[in-house]
């Protein structure tokens, strides 16, 4: 029998029930492979300045795009104004916080340290243990004080930290712990946090303000700083990554402004339990299940008449660990870019929409 998450999936995810696609998107997809199919063979056909017509075409786009976020993000140049005191202590919603785990006894601790040293802290916290083999066990019974519960059921509440729980799942990825979780957590906003992330103090009060202040907020994203290795290539991708990091949050901000951001990391993201649930939680086939989950939720909005709202936070902050090492950071961007044409080919109906 399907579950209530799969059910839901089965009825919002475009993978599983396909839409029909518009003859908009089949006239922008289909003059978007003509016009680069044109300019590539402009490139190896002809000669002289025609012959860089290909690289032209992409500057005055990259141009166009970078004047755009610029104009959008401008009101970044003002900081957001400090939370009062009772804009701190009243009015916010309880979250609970998922943190996926498949082998990470490594840097769990950091982690759970940083989770259970907030501020305005989490009311639950639960490991989402994705069928791990290595010492993951013994570091939550023996460091934290959770006993080992059935497969498929929660634990009881540590003894040393009365927010803190065990949920053991059979391997099936990512996607799967984290809906496993979902149905077992009970707060009504719901923060996902990867396991080698580590959240500033005041993250989770920050989070829990945004969604206070807006009613209409199912989705916000916080911003990541990437940490990589002390080792010589570690040091060139941290420079290299911590660049592309900002100025990918910085773009993901003009999105927002302009009411159509489309990609928050799982790695720290908060939602609207409920609308998980209308959605079906994350897609388990999804090679990039944070941003096709984004996808699902702005089309449940669209087709519902909802006035939902996805957001980046600007002062809920966190550090991540990133690939330090050419063959890590290539098999991290084939997944992404695979999973970004996964995205884009099941819901193509929405562009031009």
């Amino acid at each position: 029998m399907k579950t209530s998450l799969e059910a839901a999936l089965a009825q919002a995810s475009p993978r599983i029930a396909p839409r029909p696609v518009t003859l908009a998107s089949v006239v922008i997809h289909g003059s978007v492979v003509v016009l680069w199919l044109a300019l590539f063979a402009r490139a190896f056909f002809l000669h002289g300045v025609v012959a860089w017509s290909t690289g032209i075409a992409y500057v005055v786009y990259d141009t166009l795009l970078l004047m755009f976020v610029a104009a959008k993000s401008w009101t970044l140049v003002r900081p957001p104004k400090p939370l009062d005191r009772k804009q701190r202590e009243q009015g916010l919603p309880a979250l609970g916080v998922i943190v996926a785990s498949h082998n990470e006894a490594a840097v769990l601790p950091n982690t759970l340290a940083k989770l259970l040293g907030q501020t305005h802290g989490a009311a639950q916290i639960v490991i989402a243990d994705d069928g791990s083999s290595d010492a993951t066990a013994e570091l939550l019974t023996q460091r934290f004080g959770l006993v080992s519960p059935a497969e498929g059921e929660l634990s009881a509440a540590s003894t040393l930290h009365p927010t803190l729980f065990w949920l053991r799942v059979a391997h099936g990825g990512k996607a799967r712990a984290l809906n496993a979780a979902i149905g077992a957590i009970s707060t009504p906003i719901v923060m996902t946090v990867d396991a080698d992330t580590r959240l500033a103090d005041d993250a989770i009060l920050a989070m829990r303000s945004a969604f206070a202040s807006r009613p209409n907020l199912v989705a916000a994203a916080g911003i990541l700083v990437p940490v990589c290795s002390k080792t010589m290539s570690g040091r060139f991708f941290q420079w290299f990554q911590t660049y592309e990091y900002i100025r990918n949050f910085i773009a993901r901000f003009a999105w927002m402004r302009a009411d159509s951001l489309l990609l928050i990391s799982g790695a720290f993201a908060s939602f609207r339990r409920d609308a998980l649930l209308a959605v079906g939680g994350f897609d388990p086939q999804c090679l990039v299940e944070d941003y096709e989950l984004i996808h699902r939720l702005r089309r449940h909005a669209v087709d519902h008449g909802l006035d939902w709202d996805v957001r980046v936070v600007g002062n809920a902050h966190a550090i991540t660990d990133a690939p330090s090492s050419f063959s890590g950071f290539m098999r991290q961007r084939r997944r992404w870019f695979a999973g970004f044409l996964q995205t884009q080919y099941w819901n193509r109906d929405m562009t031009g929409n």
